[in-house]
């Protein structure tokens, strides 16, 4: 689950929910057979492009439809990097989260973040899933949707959250009069068996597969579909399948709050760097002061509450934003210079990951019927002092409310005829929070768990952590684990960084999300 976005909340709002319309899980059979990719040259302007220059690419032709194998097609874009080794390991697939992540730089992005020798084993595969990208068809329902400066997140009246409501409505209206026939086969468990149409078409018996964040949600998908298809399987930054999807946001908010209190508390050691506050209480009302600011008069006339939040929420993500966005908000409130802050807000492009992050979750698993349930819910977490990101979360999974195709059943993710799949969880993950980590472990009997004691970076591995990086090298090398042990635990733990867990301006700070190649991408929610 990665993400960057929105929410806002007040008084009581009930709202009739759209009609659901069942979208059956699609029994684990063989898939229709895809025949070979036709490799070309590959875009490079596209998500991660610099990562494609020594990759190839083509696309896999896939049922719309896989219980109607000779019905409509569409086609998901793959890319790949090709094995040097004489050892080779197969076929290694990766996803960088999401959903509506592009994943297809990822060939070339895991060919350069693996150990070199590593990498040289195996034939990288990256992906863009179904509807994402460089797919087609690829979704995009309202292009200037998330366009700046937008209403501000948080009502503050009846009439506020309306606002919102209508927008969102609006939204979910665009996509079914566009993509009608489309959304409801964007289940991930579709996307699951397009993996596995991609490993019949590159003539793989099996595969390996690499996880980001949402990316390990589908990959424990197909690994429940098709268990015997995986070779090795590594899983970080693992969704709680017992939340999937509502239920995680709300869990999503309470640990975004814990993060970006963390955030300000590391600014306010600085304060003789940035002069935002000595303490962590006075960094935050600092913080809420500037951004109250910029709902009368936005930053540069295009960062307003909303552009704000949405800017500095990846602090909560990744350290490696901490010394950046301190920077750029000090930039701000000491020298009213906007444009460190303008230079990383995000504009346009976005429409894509945003449409298919709705597509998925709408139809993956059932969300309440009643707004009620919804604005109760945010208007509880933000008079509990959970203020940072429950009603900008709440915005941005309002179009699912309208959404014309949902699910009734959430997928029953577990395999007891799995391999052993490595997972890694940071204990102080917002993303994807730690109980995720153990949950997943406890659906695989075989899988094994290793902990990042006191890690705030989602999805931390190929991020520098040698206890980490060098458990997953072993594992995609030879698979060797740790041992598994008794017990709801992890198997193994490995203590987070210093120098990335709590930077020091003026040293070299990694600005990366792990998994993705650089600030411009969207974070995309789990």
């Amino acid at each position: 689950m990665k993400r960057l976005v929105v929410i806002t909340a007040a008084a009581a709002v009930a709202v009739g929910g759209t009609a659901a319309v069942a979208t059956a899980a699609a029994p684990a059979g063989a898939p229709v057979q895809a025949g070979k990719v036709a490799w070309s040259a590959c875009p490079t302007d596209v998500t991660g492009g610099v990562y494609l220059k020594n990759a190839e690419c083509g696309q896999v032709t896939v049922p719309l439809d896989y219980r109607k194998p000779n019905g409509k097609k569409i086609s998901v874009a793959v890319s790949r990097v090709k094995h040097t080794a004489k050892d080779y390991q197969g076929v290694l697939l990766g996803n960088p989260g999401g959903p509506g992540g592009s994943g297809l730089y990822l060939s070339g992005g895991l060919a350069a973040w693996l150990p070199p020798d590593v990498a040289a084993k195996y034939d990288i595969i990256g992906f863009d899933p179904r509807g994402v990208e460089s797919s087609k068809p690829a979704l995009s329902c309202v292009p200037n949707y998330s366009d700046p400066v937008r209403p501000d997140y948080v009502p503050s009246s009846v009439k506020d959250e309306k606002v919102w409501l209508a927008r969102s409505k609006k939204y979910a209206d665009a996509c079914a009069k566009k993509y009608g026939w489309l959304l409801p086969y964007m289940r991930t468990t579709d996307a699951a068996k397009d993996i596995d149409s991609i490993r019949v078409a590159l003539g793989a018996k099996q595969i390996s597969y690499y996880g980001f964040s949402y990316g390990t949600y589908l990959g424990s998908t197909y690994a429940t579909l098709f268990p015997t298809h995986v070779k090795r399987m590594v899983l970080d930054g693992n969704v709680d399948t017992r939340e999937v999807w509502y239920k995680g946001q709300l869990s999503q908010n309470v640990a975004f709050e814990r993060n970006m209190k963390l955030w300000w508390g590391w600014v306010a050691k600085y304060d003789s760097l940035y002069h935002l506050g000595a303490s962590e209480k006075a960094v935050e009302k600092k913080y809420y002061a500037i951004r109250a600011a910029a709902k009368k008069s936005p930053i540069g006339k295009k960062i307003g509450p909303d552009e704000l939040d949405d800017t500095v929420l990846s602090a909560g993500y990744n350290t490696g934003y901490y010394i950046p966005f301190a920077e750029a908000l000090s930039a701000w409130a000491t020298k009213k210079d906007p444009a460190p802050l303008l230079d990383w807000l995000s504009e346009g492009g976005g429409d894509n990951g945003f449409a298919v992050y709705n597509a998925v979750q709408a139809v993956d698993a059932p969300w309440p019927a009643s707004w009620k349930t919804w604005h109760d819910d945010a208007t509880r977490q933000y008079a509990s002092g959970i203020r940072f990101n429950s009603w900008s979360n709440t915005w941005f999974n309002a179009p699912i409310h309208y959404w014309r195709y949902q699910g009734k059943k959430t997928f029953p993710v577990g395999s007891k005829k799995a391999p052993s799949i490595l997972l890694v969880q940071s204990t102080l993950d917002a993303a994807t929070p730690y109980p995720g980590g153990p949950q997943m472990r406890s659906l695989f009997p075989s899988a094994r768990l290793i902990a990042e004691k006191g890690g705030k970076t989602h999805a931390n591995t190929l991020n520098g952590n040698a206890c980490l990086d060098d458990r997953v090298a072993a594992y995609l090398t030879n698979g060797s684990l740790p041992a598994r042990k008794p017990g709801r635990t992890a198997d193994l733990v490995c203590a987070a960084l210093p120098a990335l867990n709590d930077p020091v301006p003026g040293a070299t700070a990694k600005a990366a999300v792990a998994g993705a190649p650089s600030k411009n991408l969207l974070i995309g929610r789990p």
